[in-house]
């Protein structure tokens, strides 16, 4: 099994001030992390679930990944996080079963972890994130 277990699910938001006060005061959540990924053009703020987290994104700018999506589908579920041993091995393995990279090959991501994309095509609809701590 390449799956080590679930890193986090991603659920992409408009105002990441709002998400997080809700999360409070509905789960008692507080923030374990948080960081701006230039890269993706994102904000996100990690609440911890037992040895997962819900990863709370907002867009920091217009062209980015998830202000498209918001756009397209408005909030909600944005991917699913998976974390791996090897995300190298992952994404090859994933591949070679018919995946359809975002990712030609993986790279840095949030809290150091190295991460790979896979695109909703081929994966029964579902952004799926390979991440490796």
């Amino acid at each position: 099994m390449i799956l080590t277990e679930i890193d986090h699910v991603a659920i992409a938001v408009k105002d990441l001030e709002a998400a997080i006060d809700y999360y409070k005061r509905a789960f008692g959540a507080t923030v374990d992390h948080r960081e701006v990924v230039e890269s993706d053009g994102v904000e996100e703020a990690l609440l911890k679930v037992a040895e997962s987290y819900v990863q709370l994104l907002t867009p920091t700018r217009d062209d980015s990944p998830v202000a498209k999506a918001i756009e397209k589908r408005g909030e909600g579920l944005h991917h699913i996080g998976y974390r791996v041993n090897d995300c190298g091995q992952a994404l090859a393995s994933m591949v070679a079963a018919g995946a359809t990279p975002i990712d030609k090959a993986p790279r840095p991501g949030s809290r150091g972890t190295t991460v790979a994309f896979i695109h909703p095509k081929g994966s029964f609809g579902t952004l799926i994130e390979l991440v490796q701590e």
